[in-house]
């Protein structure tokens, strides 16, 4: 579990510093506030996928529920942060420097949205099965 630990937290300080970067020379305190509620909205765009995923599996206990739950979110959305917020946060900086029109911008979002959307559906079938292995693992030990 501490290695699980120290990889999401790598993955984080990676998001956030590639980020950060990518956002150029917008103030310190709304790359701040870019990168908290990218972090946050994509948190809950996880969250939602592995509710959804979650239907059908049915957990021994509320608490294992809880940090299956807890795990996944956390680590997913970190990856899906690396997908999503450099990039965004690049156009955003591009818009801020005055190199890019906002209605390209919506357009670029737009689309950089159904690719995400795309991702989301191979992540739902992905969260499934990697719940459904890690109650297998969990009933295989339970009998030793």
């Amino acid at each position: 579990m501490i290695l699980i630990i120290v990889i999401i937290a790598v993955i984080y300080m990676l998001l956030i510093a590639w980020t950060w970067h990518s956002l150029g020379e917008i103030e310190k305190s709304k790359k701040v506030m870019v990168i908290g509620i990218g972090i946050l909205i994509i948190y809950f765009m996880t969250l939602f996928i592995f509710l959804i995923s979650k239907q059908g599996i049915v957990y021994e206990n509320v608490e294992m529920s809880k940090a299956v739950r807890n795990v996944l979110v956390i680590m997913f959305t970190s990856v899906n942060g690396l997908i999503v917020l450099p990039f965004l946060a690049r156009q955003l900086d591009k818009i801020h420097e005055g190199e890019m029109e906002k209605t390209k911008f919506s357009k670029i979002t737009l689309i950089l949205l159904i690719i995400f959307i795309i991702c989301l559906g191979i992540e739902y079938g992905y969260m499934k099965s990697t719940q459904q292995g890690i109650l297998n693992i969990y009933i295989q030990n339970k009998g030793k």
